[in-house]
């Protein structure tokens, strides 16, 4: 099987590039976190007690990643802070994820679903005072 030579008279040599669902899954989960009005991330009572027991902070949890070769879908699983709009919370999640992996892998973002798991009502301590 003879390959043409490139302009250099090198033959041309076949590669692909694969990128692993973690790595996305990371990059979506740092860029959806980084949004006003996201708590955090959402991955289940498994992934909770598993970063209690190793200490490790896991950047891809409440993500779920399917890969293709050029097109990639994710689901993310979140928590809202209270107050919010959550319509416009998601959508500024979509939008910030989808530049970040497009971004970062050159893969097409085909799919990005929001799900919405959790209000957080941690509020800021407020200065109370005395009457």
């Amino acid at each position: 099987m003879d390959k043409e030579p490139k302009q250099g008279g090198e033959p041309q040599v076949e590669s692909s590039i694969r990128i692993a669902d973690d790595v996305v899954g990371v990059i979506a989960g740092i860029a959806a976190v980084e949004v006003d009005g996201v708590a955090g991330m959402s991955g289940g009572f498994a992934a909770e007690v598993g970063e209690r027991m190793t200490g490790k902070k896991n950047l891809s949890k409440g993500v779920k990643v399917q890969v293709g070769e050029k097109e990639v879908a994710i689901d993310l699983y979140i928590v809202v802070e209270f107050g919010v709009r959550i319509p416009e919370v998601a959508t500024k999640v979509q939008e910030a994820v989808k530049r970040a992996v497009e971004s970062m892998t050159g893969l097409e973002c085909v799919e990005i679903n929001i799900h919405v798991q959790g209000v957080s009502f941690d509020e800021p301590e407020e200065d109370y005072r005395i009457r």
